[in-house]
């Protein structure tokens, strides 16, 4: 959805006549972006705690949801930019569900809830990329992605819930 977003959107610029060539580089920017997000998530989880930095991560990535439909029709620099930090902060996270899945379960049972959790995580992913095009369809694309903040403040919430859990001192050594 994220080329097909920014391509609609740059169709309203000065740049409409390559807006599928620039829509699906800075679809691509994004994603490639995203293993900063990957890589500095987990050393900064290592350092200062994995619910700090998820927490941090997913609020970071439900705002990027409720504001980034404001930047539709922009400065293409500035919605492609704003889409990269997106992608940046939304992948930040993802390992460290995993990493605490590991550190918090019981080791006979870790190969399990890891997969568990994975195929929460693609369910969740399936069925927001299968939403999208309706919700598109019905409120355009400056509304469009709101849905989308509903997951990470969501999962803010339960990891600061989980922070509160004596459980937590397993995660990063003792680094909520």
């Amino acid at each position: 959805m994220g080329a097909a977003f920014l391509q609609a959107s740059f169709q309203t610029t000065p740049i409409a006549n390559e807006a599928p060539y620039w829509a699906k580089l800075g679809a691509f920017a994004t994603i490639g972006f995203g293993a900063i997000g990957c890589l500095s998530g987990g050393v900064l989880a290592d350092r200062f705690g994995r619910t700090s930095l998820t927490i941090g991560a997913m609020l970071s990535s439900g705002s990027c949801a409720l504001l980034v439909g404001f930047l539709f029709g922009g400065p293409p620099w500035l919605l492609a930019g704003f889409c990269i930090y997106w992608g940046i902060a939304a992948i930040a996270d993802s390992a460290q569900f995993s990493a605490s899945v590991v550190e918090l379960s019981n080791p006979e049972r870790i190969g399990t809830m890891v997969t568990v959790q994975t195929c929460i995580g693609f369910l969740l992913t399936m069925v927001s990329i299968e939403l999208m095009p309706p919700i598109e369809a019905t409120v355009g694309w400056r509304w469009a992605f709101v849905l989308l903040s509903v997951g990470p403040f969501l999962g803010a919430w339960a990891m600061y819930r989980l922070r509160c859990d004596p459980a937590s001192l397993k995660l990063a050594a003792g680094r909520r």
